[in-house]
């Protein structure tokens, strides 16, 4: 396989994947799918990945950034699933350095508020015997006029610091499937499957569009995994039942200065009681997020409202009062759409809904529906299991490594704390890297801790198809830098637009697509401007 994994490789591949008869097809380039694939690849199945957009484009780039163990799920009695999350979420933080990394979260304490000191501390108590190892403490309120500077101090008790971890969900998707991709695997984006094949009952491969324009192809299985999240109901037969509630999740990005923590804040909406979060990330401010349903179009990206904004604005007042952060303030937005599996009877609130996975099955296909990012490798064992029963292979879970280790690679002028920030993201890759370093230098990109060689290994080798797979996803420059990183765009262009092949016509066509993308769904809401 060619290290050049981009778009001319896509194009010669494209047509000769007609002529394999493949163990295994992933349709959902996510997390879920990702994870599914990188499981089977490593066993040595012959395998294909097919995304109809692009790599976690749905839900796997605009989920809230967590690796966590689900403290809220111990108070709704999901002990399995909190199990299961804070082991993976120590696995995930050993394997992948720089890429998921511990922090501490806090949740102040006001008189007559709930949850108080001792429930909480109970619950961290379960949630730290889950883990293994001790996470929590609480603090007075005289320490926290020091640990958290700026909170709410009317009737402050104190608060009870924990750790969880945050990640850079898109680039967890990239990394899984680099895994993948070095184990033999063929990854692709831009394909949509238009429909199953079937014979004798039994389905037996896909056929699909080439969104890029190479034309139908008919493409054959041993057995199908469907890992496409809140669209997983679209492949299933007409009569089988509907189970899926699409739940929106907003979050607004502001500059890191305009509201600085150096650590995540947990605490009460005073509205509904949901549970809301101010944390630091990528040197910008996080507030989030919403738990409503989604009635809008699936096939288009979700955008926040203005209701939601007012919510998370007011979050932001009550906990933070004298930041003063208004609509203004605010940088970028993002809304995903959580593929969550409704309870039978339907009126629980989007909140008390579980978070719970399940498979359905029919012969020769397997659909994950539901799971949360941080249990993705467990959620892909049970499909991989089912999927190996209609094989008729044996299969074991043998707990092996999702991330291979990436060796040391010394750096001239590159400090310890960047070698593991881009270590993480881009694991096989990094010598690489390190050659672009050499070339282009060391400097970031309008203040963020994005190097411009990460712009350019995107482009040579990251099946980078649209500008937005390379500002919103490959990197997050369009969420993190003031309208989309529109002040950028010359500088970006010139060392872009060479490597992508595009002439000058299609780059005014991507960036003006992108940009009404960018002002559609991750600015503010048309009310709010």
């Amino acid at each position: 396989m060619s290290l050049d994994w981009n778009a001319a490789w896509r194009q010669q591949v494209l047509p000769t994947l007609a002529n394999e008869t493949w163990d295994l097809i992933v349709i959902g380039g996510g997390i879920s799918g990702a994870g599914i694939l990188r499981e089977a690849a490593r066993r040595g199945w012959r395998c294909l990945l097919l995304e109809q957009r692009d790599f976690a484009w749905g839900t796997s780039s605009r989920s809230s950034k967590m690796v966590h163990g689900g403290l809220r799920y111990i108070a709704k009695g999901q002990w399995r699933l909190t199990r299961d999350s804070v082991r993976e979420r120590q696995r995930l933080l050993d394997e992948a350095p720089g890429l998921v990394e511990p922090m501490s979260f806090m949740m102040p304490h006001y008189r007559g508020g709930f949850p108080g000191p001792r429930v909480l501390g109970g619950l961290l108590s379960i949630y730290d015997a889950l883990a293994g190892r001790r996470g929590h403490r609480f603090h007075d309120a005289q320490q926290l006029h020091y640990l958290a500077p700026g909170v709410k101090e009317d009737d402050l008790l104190g608060g009870t610091s924990f750790v969880d971890a945050l990640t850079d969900d898109a680039r967890l998707v990239m990394r899984v499937l680099g895994e993948a991709r070095a184990d033999g695997a063929v990854v692709l984006n831009g394909v949509r499957v238009q429909q199953l094949l079937r014979e004798e009952g039994r389905v037996c491969g896909v056929q699909v569009e080439d969104c890029e324009g190479v034309g139908l192809l008919t493409l054959r299985c041993g057995v199908l995994a469907v890992a496409t999240g809140a669209w997983a109901e679209r492949l299933r037969l007409p009569d089988a039942p509907r189970q899926l509630r699409p739940l929106r999740g907003s979050h607004l990005l502001l500059p890191g200065w305009r509201l600085p923590v150096a650590q995540a804040f947990t605490f009460l909406h005073e509205r509904d009681r949901r549970p809301v979060f101010v944390f630091p990330w990528e040197g910008a401010t996080v507030v989030g997020t919403t738990d409503l349903d989604h009635h809008g179009d699936l096939d288009q990206s979700a955008s926040i409202s203005f209701d939601e904004l007012d919510y998370l604005l007011a979050a932001c007042s009550q906990q933070f009062p004298q930041a003063e952060v208004v609509a203004a303030d605010v940088l970028s937005t993002w809304s995903g759409v959580r593929p969550v599996v409704g309870s039978a009877a339907g009126d629980l609130k989007p909140s008390n809904e579980t978070r719970e996975h399940v498979l359905w099955q029919e012969p020769g296909c397997v659909t994950l529906a539901g799971g949360k990012l941080t249990t993705f490798r467990p959620q892909a064992i049970e499909v991989l299991k089912a999927c190996a029963t209609m094989l008729e292979r044996p299969f074991v879970d043998d707990a092996a490594p999702v991330f291979a280790v990436v060796p040391p690679l010394a750096i001239q002028g590159l400090s310890a704390n960047r070698w593991r920030r881009l270590a993480g993201r881009h694991g096989s890759d990094l010598p690489r890297l390190a050659k672009l370093l050499v070339e282009l230098g060391h400097d970031t990109v309008g203040g963020t801790d994005t190097l411009w060689a990460e712009l350019a290994v995107a482009c040579d080798t990251e099946m980078v198809l649209h500008l937005d797979d390379l500002l919103l996803r490959r990197t997050r420059l369009g969420l993190l830098l003031p309208r989309g990183a529109e002040d950028y765009w010359p500088a970006i262009r010139r060392l872009c637009q060479p490597r992508l092949g595009w002439d000058d016509e299609r780059w005014q066509h991507e960036q003006q697509r992108y940009l009404e993308l960018w002002q559609r769904h991750h600015g503010l809401p048309d009310a709010a401007q």
